[in-house]
């Protein structure tokens, strides 16, 4: 499983999303599954792909950091915590956190570990 976690401020749109994921996949192996916090997964419908929604991501390292996404939910970035947690346990990250163009979401891409 491929899993591109999202991180997105309100007021975020599909375009924004899809930059942030256009941005993040570039050289990566296709997205199957996409992923955020359960509170904001609706947005992702519009990218059309399977979507994971993430309970909680404060206790999941990531490579980068985001003061604010760190003061908010207690993780450094909320799309690559997004992406590994939905990928499962195991999982690695294989693109860290990609900034959209209007700098309203981020993207990160996880891959699983087969069973």
């Amino acid at each position: 499983m491929i899993v591109a976690g999202f991180g997105y401020r309100s007021g975020a749109t599909a375009a924004s999303l899809r930059s942030a994921l256009l941005l993040a996949q570039a050289g990566a192996p296709p997205v199957t599954h996409v992923a955020t916090l359960a509170d904001k997964a609706p947005l992702l419908e519009a990218l059309g792909l399977p979507i994971l929604a993430v309970e909680a991501v404060a206790s999941i390292t990531t490579p980068t950091r985001s003061a604010a996404s760190f003061a908010a939910h207690g993780t450094g970035s909320v799309a690559e915590a997004a992406a590994l947690a939905a990928a499962g346990p195991g999982a690695r990250l294989r693109v860290t956190r990609q900034i959209s163009p209007d700098r309203m979401a981020t993207c990160a891409i996880a891959e699983g570990v087969p069973a």
